[in-house]
Order: structure tokens, then sequence, then C-alpha cells
């Protein structure tokens, strides 16, 4: 079972949904071009903000398949359920469905194991294993979702609240945190006044832990800012899109710049030592064949140049890494754009809106200006694109 496991392979009764299971290979897992679609539009919906409960809505009415009714027109399976059912039945999604697909490895290309076992040798009920006992193989198969994508996505899951007993949401839950420690903010309601009003403050100042400022801010407060910054970028994409392009990718651009030109200098150089190291074999094993050099000396000697060498092979791989970063920051800012523009300019916030937008907003502790004034920054980054106000 464990040789199954290092291996990645997938034993499973049926292929996930999007793939389909390697004819020539037992195990092996092949993207299904018929049905890879509906986890693009899973994740493209989720990554708009939406959560699991509106994604399955929006499945249902749409009338998109499900991996059950996919397998019993494929394989037969799974007739006791389809055979003669309502034609509704083909597309009833659950909400359990969609949260499993969305926190599915599967899709970026790994193999997740050992996640459940029996009760007892007598009692075959399932329970769920700790994650520190799961068994995952990285890069087993060909990747649906990208690793960015998933990522942002698991961060939008955890990010998300359920609605309160009263009705209400708190919108910027999961979102706010305090600029100095890095800790949430707490959400907490000043009832003393005719007025009651929400506010924030660092949770780490709270429950008598004293331990950071309060970093208080007022919940209307808070929102009016987020929303002016939001009816902002909605009105300047509008108005010129390839100019706040240009804004996204220069806000950072000098630091980029000479970041950029560092590591193109020590690529160079990392290149030119591999060429020299090539040259140095290539001359080594000449003398070697010649007599030149001992055995023993030319033993000690490649060992040496093929340390580094592997070394090199690292650093150069790294430092292209890191110059094609540019490429991929052109594709997080239009894609920044592209989100931005599925949305009218707001009239107010939501959790669906800001989850979609915005990566965190960071809250600093309020001080005074020379005329006695309260001023407070607040930092809001931007999913994809970071900061830009």
């Amino acid at each position: 079972m464990h040789t199954r496991f290092a291996n990645g392979a997938h034993y499973g009764a049926y292929a996930p949904l999007g793939y389909v299971k390697d004819p020539d290979k037992k195990g092996h897992l092949l993207i299904d071009e018929d049905t890879r679609w509906i986890v693009e539009k899973i994740f493209s919906l989720a990554l708009q903000g939406m959560g699991a409960a509106k994604i399955t809505h929006a499945l249902t009415v749409e009338k998109v398949p499900t991996p059950g009714w996919l397998n019993y027109q494929k394989n037969g399976t799974f007739a006791n359920i389809y055979a003669g059912a309502l034609p509704e039945k083909t597309y009833a999604w659950t909400i359990a469905q969609v949260k499993s697909i969305l926190k599915d490895e599967t899709y970026i290309g790994n193999s997740v194991h050992n996640k459940q076992t029996n009760v007892s040798f007598k009692d075959k009920r399932k329970v769920r294993k700790p994650q520190e006992e799961w068994w995952k193989v990285e890069g087993t198969h060909e990747a649906i979702i990208t690793e960015e994508d998933f990522q942002t996505v698991q961060g939008m899951i955890a990010g998300r609240r359920r609605q309160k007993k009263d009705g209400t949401t708190q919108v910027f839950a999961g979102l706010v945190k305090c600029a100095d420690c890095g800790w949430s903010l707490a959400y907490g309601m000043n009832r003393q006044n005719k007025s009651p009003y929400g506010y924030y403050h660092c949770s780490k100042n709270g429950q008598g832990l004293r331990q950071c400022s309060m970093h208080y801010i007022r919940y209307d407060v808070l929102y009016a800012y987020v929303l002016s910054r939001l009816q902002h970028w909605f009105k300047e994409v509008r108005k010129d899109e390839d100019r706040i392009l240009q804004q996204i990718l220069k806000s950072s651009g000098s630091e980029r710049d000479l970041a950029r030109k560092k590591t193109a200098s020590e690529l160079k150089k990392a290149q030119k030592r591999q060429s020299e190291i090539d040259t140095l074999f290539s001359r080594m094993y000449e003398d070697r064949v010649a007599g030149k050099i001992t055995e023993r000396n030319f033993t000690m000697l490649s060992d040496k140049y093929q340390t580094e060498q592997e070394m090199l092979i690292q650093t150069i791989d790294s430092l292209q890494q890191q110059l094609t970063q540019d490429t991929q920051e052109t594709a997080d800012a239009e894609k920044w754009i592209a989100l931005i523009k599925q949305y009218a300019s707001p009239a107010e916030l939501t959790s669906e809106l800001l989850n979609a937008l915005i990566e965190k907003i960071l809250v600093h502790e309020a001080v005074k200006d020379e005329d006695g004034n309260r001023v407070q920054e607040v930092e809001i980054y931007y999913r994809f694109i970071g900061k830009i106000d």
C-alpha cells in the first residue's frame, strides 16, 4: 500500500471529475477534455467570490451535469439512482460536492492518500485522519487548475464566515489584519451610545493579552474607505484600462528594476562559470588520457567541480524563474482587471465582492497630526497585484 502511495497512483473505482483513467498506465490519470470545463467553471466562480452554496445554485440553474450522472452515462454505474429518474436528477448538485472539488489537490496535479481509515477492525465506519498523516505526492499527473488559483481559493474559503444569528454578516471577516503584529482584528459593538456602532480592534490587544496596541477603527469608517477605493478603481478601469494596467505594473517599478538587473547580472555570472567548468572538465579528461594528471587528482578535482556544477544548475534555474516573474506579474494584473470588470460599480460592499478582489486589509495604529487631528493609515492589498493605492 505504501508503495502505491509513494508512486502517487490513483486506484479509486472512478476517476475524479475532469479526468479519465490512463488505459496504458495503471493508476495514472489523464485530463478528460469533455468534462474539464466543469472543474474550471467551479474554480472560476469561486475566484469571483462565490461560496459553495452559490456555486451549487449556479450549476443547478445552468443544468451542469453532476459527476454521478456522467459516470452513469459513461459506465452505467449508479443505475439504482439515475435509471428512470427525473431529468432534474442529472444536475442535482450538492454543496458537499462543490466543497470537495474546491479542496481537492488532484486538480493541481497532486495525489493525496491515506485520508481516512476504519473506526476499528470490527467497525468498518470511516473516520477522517489528521492531515499530518495524509500521504501526498506532487506532480503525478497534469493539472487542470494552477497552483496559484487553487491557493487563492483556499484562502478565500478560510476567510469566509457564515451569517450571524441576527441575520447580519461581517463583510470584512478574515480580511482585516493588524499592520504591526499581523493578527486579525476582532469585531466588537459599542452599545453604550444612543446609536450603537461596530468597530475593530487588534485581537492581540484584547482578551487581557495587551501584547499589541488597540489599532481601533470604526466599522463604518473602514467600510466607507474601502468602498470608495473600489469605486475609484472600477471607474478608472472603465475609463482607461490600458493606463491602469501600466500603472499597476509600475507601482513598484523602480524596486523591481533594480532587483531585475541584479538577478540578470547574477544569472550571467553563473552561466559564465558553468561554461568555464564545462571547459575545465574537457581539459581534465584530455590531461588524464595523456597521463598529465594522476587518477587520484583527477577524481578529487572531478568531485569538486561536479559539486559546484550541481549547485550552479540549481542557482541558474532559480534565477531564470525570477526573471520570468515579470511575465507572471503582467498576467496577474490582467487577471485582476478582468475580475474587476465583472462587477458593476458597487453601491455597497458584500463578502463575495471583497473576497474576490481583496487579499487583506492592514490597519495601522491611529496617530495625531500637528493640528491634533486623528489620522490613521489603512492599506489595501488586492488579489493578484498587491498594494497599488
